[in-house]
């Protein structure tokens, strides 16, 4: 018992140090030196089986010991799964891709394919496998969890790049000249009430806001239709939140808004103003209504408006999209839109840590749908267009 309690003592002690091959060789030099009954004692004192004190024991006395590198001999150790059930992986693999490499008709072809229903699926089909060891295996064949990337974006125009280009050319001209230059868009309109909203926020342990549960909105619901106007020289936006519909005088009247309460303030020289705009929607470049708009608006800055319109499914470079509207998603995340006074305070309350400011406000006027221009309308528009895609690039002179 005393040589007992000692081994367990030096073992105690080291076995911290130890790695699976250093912990049989001393445990076999320890029971080496016992002489008989070594091999017991040592097992008995550390919890090492005997088949690896036995193993160290025939190590210990191998005339070319193995490198300090390796653990155990050149095909030592628990056989792979793939090498003891060969086709494992292709049969695994054909369940995770089954369009490309399985069977269209899988039983997983429109199952969430978690590990956990791939092993089950595997073990029905004769495969012992684990879900663990499924994880293992898609490691291996280069497979992680991933989300969708947002990457297509439809036919390109071939004049795209150019279009972009001419874009970029002409703020850095205007932002040069200290002419104000701005980014506008409308934001994905929100229902108003006492909704789920995407994103989590911290809150006391086991009291999340309470909200009601997924429902249709009918047309009666209340929404907002927040337009947004981002200044690229000042690092400012300006928000009109619209209640009833989304058109183009609402999108000219909050560019318009805009300037009043603080455009013409900051650029008191203004000698044109630029923007910056995708070619649908309330401002896209085919819609007379937002010509006719714009020259209202030329005429009541009594500077030239010059419009440049973002080609087709190139929106994502619009950049009140990415520096105005997703730091506003970010900032009411998780919280119910539960009235309009709460839209306007999240939204005014957005900034960063470059130091973006949010003007928001309600436009309570307005702004009936259907609206469509008169050919007398649009004889008045005083429009200009560009050499290069006039129907992206133009100007409305007052």
């Amino acid at each position: 018992m005393v040589i007992v309690s000692d081994i367990q003592v030096r073992y105690h002690l080291i076995s911290a140090h130890f790695n699976e091959r250093t912990r049989r060789l001393w445990a076999a030099s320890e029971a080496q030196a016992l002489g008989y009954g070594g091999v017991s004692q040592v097992a008995k004192a550390t919890g090492i089986s005997r088949r690896a004190i036995t193993k160290g024991l025939k190590e210990l006395n191998e005339e070319a010991p193995l490198s300090l590198k390796r653990v155990r001999k050149p095909g030592g150790g628990p056989k792979r799964l793939r090498d003891k059930h060969p086709g494992i992986k292709e049969k695994l693999e054909s369940l995770v891709e089954p369009l490309t490499r399985g069977d269209p008709d899988s039983p997983l072809r429109w199952t969430c394919k978690s590990t956990r229903l791939l092993a089950e699926e595997m073990r029905n089909a004769g495969w012992p496998i684990s879900d663990r060891s499924v994880s293992k295996l898609l490691h291996e064949l280069d497979y992680s969890l991933q989300g969708n990337h947002k990457t297509l974006e439809g036919n390109q125009h071939p004049d795209r790049e150019a279009q972009l280009e001419y874009i970029n050319a002409s703020v850095a001209a205007a932002m040069a000249e200290k002419q104000p230059v701005i980014s506008v868009d409308t934001k994905k309109k929100e229902l108003i009430g006492n909704d789920a909203n995407n994103g989590r926020q911290r809150r006391e342990k086991g009291r999340p806001p309470k909200v009601g549960g997924p429902a249709f909105p009918y047309p009666p619901a209340p929404r907002a239709f927040p337009y947004g106007r981002y200044d690229l020289t000042r690092n400012q936006g300006f928000v009109n939140v619209g209640l009833h519909h989304d058109t183009a005088a609402f999108a000219v009247q909050s560019i318009r808004e805009w300037w009043q309460s603080e455009g013409r303030g900051q650029y008191p020289g203004a000698r044109r103003l630029l923007i910056t705009a995708d070619g649908g929607g309330s401002n896209g470049s085919r819609l007379p209504l937002w010509k006719w708009e714009l020259q209202e608006l030329a005429r009541d800055l009594r500077i030239p408006v010059i419009v440049s319109h973002f080609p087709p499914a190139t929106s994502k470079w619009n950049k009140v999209g990415h520096r105005l509207f997703s730091f506003i998603s970010s900032n009411w995340r998780g919280e119910p839109l539960s009235d309009y006074e709460t839209v306007v305070k999240l939204i005014g309350n957005a900034t960063t840590r470059n130091g973006l400011t949010v003007k928001c406000q309600l436009d309570l006027r307005q702004y009936p749908a259907g609206r469509q221009t008169t050919n007398a309308e649009m004889k008045e528009i005083n429009l200009l267009r560009n050499e290069f895609h006039g129907d992206w690039n133009y100007t409305i002179l007052p």
